[in-house]
């Protein structure tokens, strides 16, 4: 039978690779990253259940790793597609790990003996790792990769690895190849705004205003700083924190006109497990519009209210930093009053975007892109996952801000349109 490519290895497209492999169809999944997983692998917990993250995400991921018709391709990403539906030529590029995948098992003695640091981009930058790394505790394919732009090439990973995995630059090359397939399916997930362009909140030049993927990644575990929250200023527990919406989200001077869907809820979620192990610490969240659609979600936000959250309806012009510390002035828009506050910690609830590469990866699968830079398909109310180019499909964020449920939702449905691309195309 004809097999279909999944491009992207987050949540939807772990989803879809599944359900299609559990139709008896071959699944190549391709991820560009060392590990799949995305976004959701750096996740502490999710709404509205508070359960944790990769409690959820790992079997999926040892899944598809084991199972017999699904083929993963980490470091890899699609370079051309010709053809039609039904007998698609898939072209690809692998970029080296320089280390041998066949060998490696991931047991870490490299790392331990490299002496480079530099910052680890799967903990949103506040976290280091080494030239020689494994992305995170749990990845799959177990594999380490060495970074060849900042490793120093001193040796010592060589002498180390007992197995002899660790490959010499000019042992390993990009490699170039491509499948046939019925069917794609576009699971490529999302980027996150840069707060730097909005300079009046003062990102990375005061230590105290993060990201709210840099809180994930602070609040968790397997996090930088064991899952302890800290000011990065010191290295304190914050006596206050705000969480302020709507950044590189519904704002026209970025171009970003949208409401980017979870940020009020991963706000929500995080002021409650805040309050939860440190209830002395003050929680306000600052919002425009409390945007709480899905299924329990009014009664998560309600749930945070009485746990001493407290909502403010307004946005602070600037963030200053006076005498040490932080101060807002906020207009409260409900009773006109202007407030002044002093947080420890201000948490920016950066918007979704399109993936970096997105246009790039657009026109090299003949399909098209929305103004906003998420792709186009051909109905936005019933044939939601089909794009213009018949036999490609699309789910996740790669359409849209969605949420995890409904990112699993749609990867499910995009995987069945692809089925049935590959029951028509025969064996």
């Amino acid at each position: 039978m004809a097999e279909v490519v999944v491009v992207g290895g987050g949540i939807a497209g772990i989803q879809a690779a599944l359900d299609i492999a559990q139709h008896g169809v071959a699944v190549h999944l391709v991820e560009r990253e060392p590990t799949i997983g995305g976004h959701m692998a750096m996740l502490d917990k999710t709404f509205p259940t508070n359960d944790c993250s990769m409690c959820i995400l790992s079997p999926k991921m040892v899944e598809v790793e084991r199972h017999p018709l699904i083929t993963v391709h980490t470091c890899t990403e699609v370079t051309g597609v010709e053809g039609e539906v039904g007998d698609f030529t898939v072209r690809m590029r692998r970029h080296p790990r320089y280390v041998d995948d066949e060998r490696c098992n991931g047991c870490g003695d490299c790392t331990e003996v490299c002496p480079v640091e530099v910052y680890n981009r799967f903990d949103a930058g506040i976290g280091v790792r080494k030239a020689i790394y494994r992305p995170m505790p749990q990845s799959v394919p177990n594999v380490t990769i060495r970074d060849a732009e900042h490793c120093i090439d001193c040796g010592l990973c060589y002498e180390a690895c007992g197995r002899e995995a660790v490959l010499h630059d000019d042992e390993d090359r990009e490699e170039e190849f491509s499948v046939k397939a019925a069917s794609l399916v576009i699971t490529t997930g999302y980027g996150t705004f840069d707060p730097r362009k909005k300079g009046n909140l003062r990102y990375l030049s005061i230590p105290d205003v993060i990201t709210s993927l840099e809180f994930e990644r602070m609040i968790n575990a397997s996090g930088p700083t064991g899952g302890e929250m800290r000011r990065l200023s010191d290295g304190t527990l914050p006596e206050s924190v705000v969480f302020l919406q709507c950044v590189g989200s519904r704002d026209m001077q970025v171009d970003r006109p949208y409401c980017s869907c979870v940020c009020c809820m991963a706000a929500v979620k995080n002021a409650i497990l805040i309050r939860e192990h440190h209830p002395e610490i003050a929680v306000t969240v600052l919002y425009i519009d409390l945007r709480a659609y899905g299924k329990g979600y009014e009664e998560y936000f309600n749930r945070a209210g009485d746990m001493g959250v407290r909502f403010l309806r307004g946005l602070p012009g600037e963030i200053a930093q006076k005498n040490g510390g932080i101060e807002l002035q906020v207009e409260n828009s409900e009773t006109g009053e202007v407030e002044t506050l002093h947080p420890g910690l201000v948490v920016l609830s950066v918007g979704m975007q399109p993936p970096a590469g997105m246009e790039a990866l657009a026109e090299r699968l003949g399909i098209t892109l929305e103004k906003t830079g998420f792709v186009q398909t051909q109905d936005e109310k019933m044939n939601t996952v089909a794009t213009i180019r018949p036999g490609i499909y699309v789910a996740g964020t790669a359409v849209a801000p969605k949420d995890i449920p409904d990112s699993v939702a749609m990867g499910g449905a995009a995987a069945m349109r692809a089925y049935t691309d590959a029951l028509r195309a025969g064996p």
